[in-house]
């Protein structure tokens, strides 16, 4: 991307949500006021606002076309599979049936790796924000109710890193971080640039949650 770090533009976009989340009403220019001035102290240079949004959408789109054609193409088969099945049971066609179910199988497996990668932070494979919103925020949801304990870790200082010794070393920072966080074998989900959400489980309490992170945390504090 032109001008800027797709890293940096999150980072700067998260900061900015964060920022007006307790203004009740906001404008497009307060918005915009907000935005340049988190930019301004990552001292990143917008440049032509409008290349970086085509380059953005057209990332966004591309990535829905491809998701809705592969579906299309899942749900056909699957439509296809089913009908066959109906017919293969009506004549005792057991050849027929085998091979329709391990179609159904490999069909299976592939909206699983769908789903994966929907819900997975493209850097990390921690999960994302749109998994904490389908999972555990959504009215109907009784995941979060559910849940006993939530932890966010937040990063200090990270930007250090990154202006010292630039973003590929920061990106491999952050998936150290996600790995570590991992083997608590709890829900990791990447909330911004640098902060991370831990959801553990309805039988955990306040006090299993501090053990963990003290156990697999306090070798990673500098």
């Amino acid at each position: 991307m032109q001008n800027i770090n797709k890293e940096i533009l999150e980072k700067i976009s998260n900061e900015t949500k964060n920022s007006i989340g307790g203004i009740s009403i906001v404008t497009p220019s307060i918005y915009a006021d907000i935005f340049l001035k988190y930019a301004s102290s990552h001292d990143a240079d917008i440049g032509d606002e409008h290349k970086i949004t085509d380059y953005l959408l057209s990332q966004k789109i591309s990535q829905f076309t491809n998701l809705q054609e592969t579906t299309a193409k899942n749900a056909q088969q699957l439509s296809q599979n089913t009908g066959r099945a109906i017919n293969a049971i009506k004549d005792k066609d057991e050849t027929t049936l085998k091979k329709i179910l391990q179609e159904t199988k490999n069909l299976q497996n592939e909206i699983e790796r769908l789903k994966k990668s929907i819900y997975k932070d493209e850097l990390t494979g921690a999960y994302n924000r749109k998994w904490l919103h389908d999972n555990c925020l959504k009215e109907d949801s009784e995941n979060f109710k559910n849940s006993g304990i939530l932890a966010i870790i937040d990063l200090n200082y990270f930007k250090i890193i990154n202006d010292t010794y630039g973003h590929i070393v920061g990106d491999k920072v952050l998936i150290f971080i996600a790995n570590q966080l991992k083997k608590i074998k709890e829900s990791v989900i990447r909330y911004g640039g640098d902060e991370f959400i831990i959801i553990f489980s309805a039988h955990s309490t306040k006090e299993d949650a501090y053990k963990i992170l003290d156990t697999e945390l306090s070798h990673l504090i500098l």
